[in-house]
């Protein structure tokens, strides 16, 4: 009888929003790690655009110039290609509030669920153009990963949620983060567009493997 391979652990810090394209890039190569170890992602939800309205603005509404936009679009959109990440083109910006709330609150679903969703609310905005700014957009979402109603009014209606999220920010500080996405590896931190190479060279450090 051949015995189960048993992958060590990888405890790992991730600031994040759900409308950041890094965070959506960084998500995906940080999950190929599953395949040399156990992940366990404490994921840090931050909010990096509170002024935006949940209706949803146009992408040039976050008033970045111009040049400085561009290059990051066609970065963005190099990257997907290459590694095969699905990828609509950037067209609206939204609030991401009440989707970090309810990711909170999907965490007391378990680890299937919470990945579930947490896949979803990606793919909604970055694939499929949705507005997860819209609750009734993310109820549509949250039901489909089996939340239950209960947990998805609660994630907006009870402040406990709130609380976390600005538990979350002050983390961020301590770590001395100030954007994201950021990873934290122990005591190193990696921000920004971070490679495959360097997620798996950090990772050992911290685990001998």
């Amino acid at each position: 009888m051949i015995e189960p391979v048993t992958l060590p652990e990888l405890k790992i810090t991730v600031y994040s929003d759900y409308i950041c394209p890094f965070c959506y890039v960084g998500h995906h190569r940080l999950q190929r790690l599953n395949d040399s170890y156990d992940l366990k992602i404490n994921w840090c939800f931050l909010e990096i655009h509170p002024e935006t309205s949940s209706e949803g603005e146009p992408i040039d509404s976050l008033d970045y110039p111009s040049e400085q936009w561009q290059k990051m679009l066609e970065n963005l959109e190099r990257i997907a290609t290459e590694e095969n990440i699905p990828l609509s083109t950037l067209n609206f910006i939204t609030n991401s509030k009440d989707a970090l709330l309810l990711s909170e609150a999907a965490k007391q679903c378990g680890r299937k669920i919470f990945y579930d969703l947490h896949e979803k609310l990606f793919s909604a905005y970055f694939v499929d153009e949705k507005n997860i700014g819209d609750r009734n957009i993310l109820k549509e979402i949250a039901k489909s990963c089996g939340v239950d109603e209960t947990i998805i009014d609660s994630s907006w209606a009870d402040k406990k949620y709130q609380q976390r999220l600005i538990e979350n920010f002050n983390s961020a500080r301590r770590h001395g983060v100030q954007s994201v996405p950021s990873f934290v590896f122990g005591e190193r931190i990696l921000t920004g567009v971070v490679t495959e190479s360097t997620f798996r060279d950090a990772a050992k450090k911290i685990t001998n493997n």
